[in-house]
């Protein structure tokens, strides 16, 4: 074992660099929602991500393997969506976050959905959640 992923192993979360992975204003459609209009047909929501990785010990080599890959996490939040109606935006972002964190190298994943076309007088409503890998 190099002494390097030992010291990254050892090392507590907040001595480690960090590096944030986000996906920003992700429109897309989906079965949303509790009230029976809401079941009938698709609606706009969006969402933001943003992950916490651990800087590499070291130099990444120019790789998609190296780094955490932002089109594949945009295709489990898609197939996630595209799964079927879900009632309420917490059970999509806990899903989301649930399923991002599969990827053992994010510590941390920060989950916003909104709601677009809801309320009229509103941009949009939603939650944001953090969740953090238990270690």
């Amino acid at each position: 074992m190099s002494t390097s992923n030992y010291v990254q192993k050892t090392q507590r979360k907040e001595d480690l660099n960090i590096r944030h992975v986000f996906i920003r204003e992700l429109v897309l459609p989906a079965l949303i929602g509790i009230h029976k209009h809401e079941k009938n047909g698709r609606q706009n929501i969006r969402i933001n991500l943003d992950m916490a990785v651990p800087e590499p010990s070291t130099s990444i080599k120019d790789r998609l393997s190296d780094v955490v890959c932002y089109e594949n996490v945009v295709e489990k939040i898609r197939a996630i969506i595209n799964a079927g109606h879900i009632n309420l935006v917490e059970t999509l972002a806990e899903n989301i976050a649930e399923s991002i964190l599969e990827d053992k190298r994010i510590l941390e994943i920060k989950v916003r959905i909104e709601k677009l076309d809801i309320i009229t007088d509103a941009t949009s409503v939603g939650i944001e959640i953090i969740r953090k890998r238990l270690r």
